[in-house]
């Protein structure tokens, strides 16, 4: 039994390709660990809120926020690094849009990734303190970018193994729904993605 955590971002809801990979890769672990827990975290509909002055007084002690919302701040980042360190198997539904990942993703990530909390420089060199985690990346997108002349224009999936791996989720997979608008491929673009993940 593994306790999953789904965090997802597209603004599409039950149509997002994403979602749909993700769900699926969740429905393969269930089959591989039944009895498991979901938490889901649906940013669309609850967002956490983008990095301001609060969290820079709430994170750092520092800037001219007040302490009720530094507070309110620090409550949100304690609650989301809560979830990813009670996690065994992180899910993360993400929408390919202008070339990265949507905006919600991104405050959470800044939400998450916290000096202290989630890295450390107490080495003198940044050390990731979340271990011993799956990650997988449900990632969407209507054309293909994994390959091809478009590849270059793909800034989500090196921006997510970046940030995963200096917190220390270095076990990540990466699971690609490709041509989600492209005529031929759409169809089966989810199943497809299906097909490439890795169940330990």
């Amino acid at each position: 039994m593994k306790k999953i955590l789904k965090v997802v971002s597209s603004v599409s809801g039950a149509a997002s390709k994403s979602t749909q990979l993700a769900d699926g890769i969740i429905a393969q672990l269930q089959e591989r660990y039944p009895g498991s827990t979901v938490t889901v975290k649906d940013l669309a509909k609850d967002p956490l809120g983008h990095f301001d002055a609060s969290h820079l007084l709430a994170f750092r002690g520092a800037g001219d926020a007040t302490a009720e919302a530094a507070a309110i701040a620090d409550k949100l980042s304690e609650a989301a690094i809560k979830e990813v360190e009670e996690a065994d198997i992180i899910i993360l539904g993400v929408a390919l849009y202008n070339f990265h990942i949507p905006s919600t993703l991104k405050a959470w990530l800044d939400h998450v990734v916290r000096a202290g909390r989630t890295f450390s420089y107490a080495t003198g060199k940044p050390e990731g303190l979340l271990k011993d985690k799956k990650v997988y990346i449900a990632l969407a997108s209507g054309g293909v970018y994994s390959e091809g002349p478009a590849q270059a224009f793909d800034f989500a999936s090196p921006y997510l193994l970046g940030m995963l791996g200096f917190i220390g989720l270095t076990d990540v997979q990466l699971v690609r729904a490709e041509g989600c608008s492209i005529p031929g491929l759409q169809d089966t673009a989810v199943q497809k993605g299906l097909e490439q993940v890795v169940i330990a």
